[in-house]
């Protein structure tokens, strides 16, 4: 099975409601699709969302990373020699993470396609379920208590509540968020980097004097402060969540050996796909490190992609695949079931999903 063809395309689709945290207010999702045509037929697509704040790329430098530089590496390689083809495209160029990841989760669904069975049964079938929990953007706290109390009677259980914009607030929006909710929601807490070390061990420790009884906090502090994020987890009890911090498997390890985080947050965006995240997922077993699986703002497509990773590997033992979620629609058919809190993994082979819209091929 040789490769044939990538093209990209955009495609936009509407939130329920803006999404804002700390860097950013978004009120769409507008990706890259990317498509992958083989000689014998098959298609399999991807996606990629520009995140210029997290990941430096934009719409413009996803399409030309795809079209000018990975497709040009790619084509007439034989999906065959997989481990050779992946390392092919993710030495096509540096960086431009997004791009990658779509199109190696294009070809993790050929081959899994070709095999005849599911993607995350192929990646080591851990599970057939998932909980999923939904972001609560930064609002006032009024605000986000009555966000919170409707995910939860949509049926959401596990709330991540984003933090950071105004660090003199997160107390008293968390503390009304717990209030308007009760005792049994699960809520774990997303800084998007937003606080300094000391306003982080401050905040947190407000926090637990609160009684909030929070699951973890998510990257309290800038990425590249490994020293400050191993200063807060010194000095507060509540786990710790590696998000920014960690793209590639060196970041992993440099995490994992100076001890800075009690979970890693693992987003194909950020480890250029599957194949990247598969290393850390190593890494961290080695280390006894839980993981979870994130996304960023993407669609059911790239969200099914992580799903499958999530349901594969048995050292991931949280998800916050909530894309679908925060989606007005859905421009996709077939993939795993997201019900809500509840994803149901496909049994049809590869990822299962396909665009209602495919860009015609010339």
């Amino acid at each position: 099975m040789k490769i044939t063809d990538i093209r990209t395309s955009e495609f936009s689709v509407p939130l329920r409601t803006p999404f804002k945290t700390a860097l950013r207010t978004v009120s769409k999702i507008h990706d890259v699709l990317v498509t992958v045509t083989t000689n014998d037929g098959r298609r399999a697509f991807g996606e990629a969302p520009p995140s210029a704040p997290i990941t430096g790329e934009t719409i413009g430098s996803i399409r030309c990373a795809v079209e000018d530089f990975i497709r040009p590496a790619l084509l007439g390689r034989d999906l065959d020699d997989f481990d050779n083809t992946m390392q092919v495209l993710h030495t096509a160029l540096l960086h431009n993470t997004s791009a990658k990841a779509a199109v190696d989760m294009a070809l993790y669904d050929l081959r899994a396609q070709k095999l005849g069975v599911p993607l995350y049964r192929l990646l080591g079938g851990s599970k057939s379920e998932l909980e999923t929990d939904l972001t609560i953007s930064v609002n006032r706290p009024e605000q986000m208590a009555a966000d919170s109390l409707t995910a939860v009677q949509r049926g959401f259980h596990i709330l991540k509540i984003k933090v950071g914009l105004e660090p003199q607030l997160d107390l008293q929006r968390l503390t009304s968020v717990r209030r308007a909710v009760g005792p049994d929601i699960t809520i774990r807490v997303d800084a998007n980097q937003g606080w300094t070390p000391a306003q982080a061990v401050r905040l947190i420790r407000s926090m637990e004097d609160a009684g909030l009884g929070l699951e973890l906090i998510e990257q309290p502090v800038p990425a590249q402060d490994i020293e400050g994020m191993a200063f807060v987890r010194r000095n507060v009890s509540t786990p710790l969540l590696a998000d920014e911090s960690v793209f590639s498997p060196r970041d992993a390890l440099a995490v994992l050996q100076a001890g800075t985080a009690d979970f890693l947050n693992l987003k194909l965006m950020k480890t250029g796909g599957i194949y990247g995240a598969l290393q850390i997922c190593s890494l961290a077993e080695t280390f006894g490190v839980p993981c979870m699986v994130g996304c960023m703002l993407e669609s059911s497509l790239a969200v099914s992609a992580a799903a499958h990773l999530a349901a594969g590997k048995r050292i991931v033992t949280r998800v916050d695949l909530d894309g679908p979620g925060l989606c007005s629609i859905c421009p996709y058919t077939g993939g795993p079931q997201f019900l809500e809190n509840h994803i149901v993994m496909n049994e049809t082979p590869g990822l299962g999903i396909q665009p209602d819209w495919i860009p015609p091929l010339s």
